[in-house]
């Protein structure tokens, strides 16, 4: 018999380049989806939690399961009071967003100072009223949120702020809506609803360096080959000569910002109480406000800061969340 030719395809995805490590721990989110009706923030924040099981009634019409009871790995987020902390205007000026002007709530909490340093005497009705005469001259209107960590399960003071764009309406509605929420605290249950989809955007663990088989996923060579074995075969041809971007090498591997479309809400809960197992969370304890119980897996450790964006990709939506049967409050290991 002649020799048999195996298949072996190219190793390693060359989706996400260049893989080394994102710039912030916090996330960024480029895009915004636009939407109908009334205006609306359509961006939160909150921490990751942990994992555990729900049993539901699957309600999915075209589901094999429709009606019967089935066991869905979820995530659980923290989701404590955000403050709106700024609003800002910005001008499309060659098909890129500038800032345009912005005005800052009037007090701030003693938290902030941590994040910036507060100037001692700033005029916020009259930025504010400078802020609605430019109204016409704004093409995009967002809002700075931070966040309250002392509010959660994390061991930390300095907040986190983030930028969440507002949907819906007119820019002079937006500004109005805007103008009522400014230094409010919101709640993740004004903005998103148990039944529907959300993005989300996160920091993932990150894993230091990695050599080009955990890397890449590239087949370990015969143990009597030359020199090394946890290698790739070849570094490629004499012509071009150089090492090609294509090829499999070692390097950072994790602490990639990575976005994951549609992921279900399956309960915004007020009380955590029932989903807490007994010892808390490894890594991470008790939780002590709102919360949410998302379908699948997520991005990034525990106390990881989780932002979740309205959907951009908007899949069939069902009519409501499917019933909650139970929540596994078991130890997790």
């Amino acid at each position: 018999m002649g020799h048999r030719k195996q298949h072996a395809p190219r190793h390693g995805s060359l989706t996400h380049r260049p893989r080394k490590r994102a710039t912030r721990i916090t996330g960024r989110i480029r895009t915004w989806p636009s939407q109908s009706g009334d205006p609306k923030i359509i961006g939160f924040a909150g921490y990751k939690v942990g994992m555990t099981h729900v049993i539901v009634t699957d309600n999915r019409p075209t589901s094999p399961w429709y009606g019967r009871e089935i066991s869905r790995a979820v995530t659980i987020v923290d989701t404590p009071p955000m403050l709106v902390a700024a609003i800002r205007g910005y001008r499309l000026i060659e098909q890129k967003l500038r800032v345009a002007s912005e005005c800052w709530a009037e007090k701030m909490p003693k938290d902030f100072q941590r994040l910036l340093q507060w100037p001692d005497k700033y005029d916020a009705k009259a930025a504010l009223e400078k802020f609605t005469k430019m109204q016409d001259k704004f093409d995009e209107i967002r809002v700075l949120l931070t966040t309250q960590p002392r509010q959660a399960g994390v061991s930390r003071k300095k907040p986190e702020i983030i930028e969440c764009a507002v949907a819906g309406g007119e820019i002079p509605e937006r500004i109005e809506y805007a103008k009522k929420l400014l230094g409010q605290e919101i709640r993740v249950r004004d903005l998103f609803t148990p039944g529907t989809y959300v993005d989300v955007t996160a920091i993932t663990k990150g894993k230091g360096w990695q050599g080009v088989v955990k890397r890449f996923g590239v087949a370990k060579l015969p143990h009597k080959s030359r020199k090394r074995v946890r290698a790739v075969g070849t570094l490629g041809p004499w012509t071009p000569g150089r090492i090609m971007y294509t090829c499999p090498r070692g390097g950072q591997m994790g602490y990639h910002q990575r976005t994951e479309y549609n992921k279900f809400i399956f309960r915004i809960g007020e009380k955590s109480d029932d989903i807490t197992p007994s010892g808390g969370f490894p890594h991470y304890g008790t939780l002590r406000s709102d919360s949410l119980i998302i379908d699948g897996s997520i991005p990034g450790p525990a106390k990881r800061l989780v932002r979740l964006r309205a959907p951009i990709r908007p899949s069939a939506i069902p009519d409501k969340a499917p019933d909650l049967l139970y929540i596994s409050t078991k130890p997790k290991k």
